[in-house]
């Protein structure tokens, strides 16, 4: 049985989100990213942040060329989901409704938001609909 990732600190996350709009990148070019004009001290921590988050699995290390490229193992929209079932499970007992509920209501969403919502509650509902026939 998979062992389940281990969840990213605010500095690890930044690190992927540089990695998430560049595909990969060297830890220089992280660096100076996030800590323009940084110096060595934050080269290092770039360094650190990069070692931790292929020990958890969320990067992988292209070490075939010098100087090494990284790129993230774990896409967006897999944290976001892991994330908030760790944050449903917490609040809510597991279920999402609640969670779901909050999210929407606590500000105001945007006609192409809407529609996206009704387009993805169309597909589950197929999809339900489908998986209930092949049951029957």
């Amino acid at each position: 049985m998979a062992k389940p990732q281990q969840d990213v600190t605010d500095a690890e996350l930044a690190v992927l989100q540089h990695l998430w709009a560049r595909a990969t990148a060297t830890i220089r070019e992280i660096t100076e990213s996030l800590y323009p004009g940084g110096g060595a001290s934050r080269y290092a921590t770039v360094q650190k942040l990069l070692e931790r988050l292929e020990a958890k699995g969320h990067v992988t290390r292209q070490a075939d060329e010098v100087p090494h490229r990284f790129a993230a193992a774990v896409g967006r929209g897999e944290l976001i989901g892991r994330r908030l079932r760790a944050m449903a499970d917490k609040l809510c007992g597991g279920s999402l409704s609640p969670l779901l509920t909050n999210l929407v209501e606590s500000r105001s969403l945007t006609p192409r938001e809407i529609s996206d919502l009704r387009g993805l509650i169309d597909q589950l509902d197929r999809k339900t609909k489908s998986n209930a026939k092949r049951r029957g």
